[in-house]
């Protein structure tokens, strides 16, 4: 049976930046997970919606919007909080995939609400909702080595010798997502809140 009421609109945003160089960077991880969620769900990201690419279409009885924002990171909560007013969603129908540097590589953590923690993508979907009770997917993505800077680092691509982790980290991250559509996020937390 699922969660959230045959037909409801659930929304899903990956968090990152526009543009090739961006592309395959740790900051980035949100947007990889839309894109592996948009195969899965038979999507395409084929237009622009208040300011986010879109893909959308009926998966599991209801309707899904994948977005990724197109703001850059920063400025994430402008296209979110669009989306949100625009579909006129309550809180709990949408799920925030970011990436979290004080998470290790492939664990990820599924809350029901929480503060930004630093990151500032979510930072900016706080601020334009006026709200840090909405469900979220932080994918960990480690800290930087040594001396380096964090902005430095989530802005390095991926390592190749990580490709094939990548890939079944966002399998199960993908998942993740699709049990909060079918059970909610409980069920989910359960589930997926434990180290690989």
């Amino acid at each position: 049976m699922s969660f959230f009421q045959k037909k409801q609109t659930v929304l899903i945003a990956g968090l990152g930046n526009p543009g090739r160089a961006y592309r395959q960077t740790r900051h980035n991880i949100g947007f990889m997970l839309m894109d592996h969620l948009a195969g899965e769900m038979d999507f395409t990201f084929s237009r622009m919606q208040h300011k986010a690419l879109i893909a959308a279409g009926r998966f599991q009885g209801h309707k899904i919007i994948l977005a990724k924002p197109q703001t850059f990171m920063n400025n994430s909560g402008q296209a979110v909080g669009a989306l949100m007013r625009f579909y006129k969603l309550s809180l709990e129908n949408m799920l925030i995939v970011c990436d979290d540097v004080d998470l290790p590589f492939e664990t990820m953590r599924l809350r029901p609400s929480g503060g930004s923690a630093g990151q500032k993508g979510m930072k900016s979907i706080i601020q334009h909702l006026g709200n840090q009770e909405f469900p979220r997917l932080r994918l960990g993505i480690g800290r930087p080595p040594g001396r380096m800077e964090t902005a430095d680092y989530v802005l390095q691509k991926f390592a190749a010798k990580d490709s094939e982790i990548l890939d079944i980290y966002l399998r199960r991250a993908g998942d993740a997502v699709i049990r909060f559509i079918t059970d909610g996020i409980e069920d989910a937390m359960t589930s997926f809140n434990r180290t690989p």
